[in-house]
């Protein structure tokens, strides 16, 4: 019996890319909640806000951002308390190709992943067994 993440945030200020991914996501059927941050201070407020119904299951991040970009969520997002991260799988997801990237993201270990820019259903599927294997 497959059982569903209680909920997925989005952080991207692609609006054409969070659309595609919130349809994804709903037609998977694979959350209760999905919730969209256009950048990094969005996702911190909802963050600290957030109560254990609403708390992410995975964060799919992307690295550019105006306001406060990924890298910026990252260094503000360690610092928040661990009882808040302790269940929570980032996921960068970016269109970037620099190699530098994804290595200067291995340095962060909050980041679980790191992915290219759309999702499709194999991805996801993948993603979920790998963290959530025992809801999948």
């Amino acid at each position: 019996m497959k059982i569903k993440l209680n909920c997925i945030l989005l952080v991207d200020d692609d609006n054409d890319c969070n659309f595609f991914h919130k349809k994804l996501l709903q037609e998977m059927n694979c959350a209760n909640s999905i919730q969209v941050a256009t950048n990094g201070a969005e996702a911190l407020e909802y963050l600290k806000t957030c109560n254990e119904r609403n708390i992410p299951d995975i964060i799919l991040l992307d690295i550019n951002m105006p306001k406060v970009n990924g890298w910026e969520f990252l260094e503000a997002y360690e610092k928040l308390p661990d009882q808040l991260k302790a269940k929570i799988v980032l996921i960068m997801l970016t269109t970037s190709l620099n190699p530098d990237d994804r290595a200067r993201a291995a340095m962060f270990a909050c980041v679980k992943g790191f992915k290219e820019k759309y999702l499709d259903e194999d991805m996801v599927s993948k993603i979920l067994k790998e963290y959530f294997a025992d809801h999948f």
